[in-house]
């Protein structure tokens, strides 16, 4: 169980190096010989060449490769939300400002169909005064036609009427000469 301390130590250790890294990042030999230096000792310092691989020896350079991968996965997906929050920022933008081009077509076609129902109202406005008026010249045409038949039937009475008052005053002489 003693020995169960010490190599607990060491792997904290190990991934304390691997994960704290300083801020600038190590060139790729770096990692590579950094890699390479701790797996080929375990955590008793005897080199992995000198003794049988354990399950230890294993366990230690899984584990430090683990631990460089996540570090690569938490840098990548830091970048990768930042730069996905950038390319947010940029379609929101894009998408405000179609929205924006949208609403002022949108007003635009608006005022173009009030225009072309205004011009409508008025077309139909002039089509009832248009079936208004024709409305009218019928029924004046149908007056003028009556009253030009009302007077050829006054013009007719008038020669009807001095045609009696000739024929009238024709009977007064006879019956005058008669009764003389």
């Amino acid at each position: 169980m003693s020995s169960y301390y010490p190599r607990t130590k060491d792997l904290t250790r190990t991934r304390k190096s691997v994960t704290d890294s300083p801020p600038s990042s190590p060139s790729y030999t770096d990692k590579n010989y950094r890699h390479e230096r701790l797996s080929r000792y375990d955590s008793t310092g005897e080199s992995a060449t000198d003794k049988p691989m354990g399950r230890t020896s294993s366990y230690t350079r899984r584990e430090t490769r683990l631990a460089a991968l996540n570090k690569q996965e938490q840098d990548s997906t830091a970048k990768d939300y930042k730069k996905m929050y950038t390319e947010a920022l940029q379609e929101n933008e894009r998408l405000k400002s179609r929205l924006q081009d949208s609403k002022q077509e949108l007003v635009k076609i608006r005022s173009q169909l009030e225009r072309v129902a205004q011009r409508q109202d008025r077309m139909s406005e002039r089509s009832t005064v248009l079936e208004t008026e024709k409305r009218e010249k019928q029924a004046l045409e149908k007056r003028v036609t009556d009253m030009e038949e009302e007077i050829k039937v006054l013009t007719e009475l008038k020669s009807d009427n001095q045609r009696l008052k000739d024929e009238n005053g024709a009977l007064i002489r006879v019956i005058s000469k008669l009764s003389k």
